[in-house]
């Protein structure tokens, strides 16, 4: 692959330009913009969050310019701001912009047209092997917005590419355009799992993904399915989406192989699935020890970059272990799930802010205590 065709993406999503713009600038608390000004949540190396005004873009070829209307704060962007890293290779280390979970309207080239924005850009090159196979996640020179140094699309104006854009059909909001991207997390997971009709499966996390992942398992025909938790409201919200899943809450002081013991009572048959959507080591094990022989623990959640795993247990059991990096191909399967009522992910946002409360909507997301499932930007 040329430098040129490798680089770009870099150099067109590049955010020295914005940066270094005269019109960038970090706002003070408080201060008022006007009602088309371009503002957008950014956070630091110094662990900081706060607004900024930048220039409104202007498209270039291939490019819209979208205006975007719902964007939700993962736990990936919290964790950008209070822990500036994400492992070795994501690393915040100047002002970035926050978020990736946006839907919008095109209102330039092609004006009108509601979409949700894919925010993974790869080269796209045909001697890229990720890109060419159609794994394009995996692409080395992929641009993620909100993943340093590229800015993220929480914010009022946005140029994306239209290639990478998935047009939202009438029945579908914007609020759950913006929830194709956590829905696409969840997809890529059932589908790498091989999850089955009728695989009786555990959900390690009742948080936004795990909670994506119960809608998306029950719509995929897993039965019975497990879902644990160390909070019981996020428990009991997994019951109020799908009121056939088996709740498990776990003790701060028990060990994994008592956690996985009430975890196998519960469902009462042999565990064939786990997805892990926490990332913790203790989750993992837990996880690892409800599986009966021959199981799939497949591990959607983001954990320390170095953890340590029961390797004789998975070993003696054959328990085959499995990761996921983002998604591919999955935002036109989760629109259609959306819009053909298969997968209802309303109730998942249970806060909205507009844009110039977005600062106030990191804290709440933030939060345990505040109940937030998905926190919303709308605008």
């Amino acid at each position: 692959m040329s430098t040129t065709a490798a680089t770009v993406n870099a150099s067109i999503y590049d955010p020295k330009k914005v940066l270094d713009d005269p019109d960038f600038r970090i706002l003070g608390e408080g201060e008022k913009t006007a009602s088309d000004a371009n503002i957008a949540a950014f956070y630091n190396g110094n662990k900081e969050i706060h607004l900024v005004h930048k220039p409104r873009p202007k498209p270039g070829p291939g490019q819209v310019l979208v205006h975007v209307k719902a964007t939700g704060i993962c736990g990936s962007d919290v964790h950008f701001w209070k822990h500036g890293r994400i492992g070795d290779t994501m690393v915040v280390r100047d002002e970035c912009g926050s978020g990736h979970e946006s839907s919008g309207e095109i209102v330039e080239v092609g004006e009108g047209d509601r979409v949700a924005l894919e925010v993974g850009i790869p080269c796209s090159q045909p001697a890229c092997d990720p890109c060419r196979t159609g794994r394009y996640n995996g692409c080395p020179n992929v641009v993620f917005f909100s993943t340093p140094p590229y800015h993220g699309t929480l914010t009022r104006w946005h140029v994306h590419p239209a290639q990478w854009l998935h047009r939202l059909p009438d029945n579908v909001s914007f609020e759950e355009g913006a929830l194709c991207e956590p829905l696409a997390v969840a997809l890529a997971g059932i589908e790498r799992a091989n999850l089955r009709l009728g695989d009786p499966l555990l959900i390690c996390g009742a948080g936004p993904i795990g909670l994506v992942t119960l809608l998306s398992a029950r719509a995929a025909g897993a039965e019975p399915i497990v879902i644990t938790d160390l909070f019981q409201p996020r428990l009991d919200f997994a019951k109020k989406l799908v009121p056939g899943v088996k709740t498990v809450l776990i003790g701060k002081e028990d060990t994994e192989k008592e956690s996985a013991r009430k975890i196998q009572e519960a469902a009462g048959v042999p565990l064939s699935v786990a997805l892990e959507c926490t990332g913790f080591q203790g989750s993992i094990y837990t996880a690892a020890y409800s599986l009966a022989f021959g199981g799939k623990l497949f591990i959607i959640g983001v954990g320390k970059n170095e953890q340590q795993f029961p390797f004789m247990h998975l070993s003696v059991n054959e328990i085959d272990v499995s990761y996921q990096y983002r998604y591919a191909n999955q935002y036109p399967k989760a629109i259609r799930l959306i819009a053909g009522g298969l997968v209802d992910v309303k109730p998942l946002v249970t806060h909205r802010f507009e844009l110039e409360k977005a600062i106030e909507a990191f804290h709440v997301a933030a939060d345990p205590a505040s109940g937030a499932i998905k926190v919303q930007i709308l605008d």
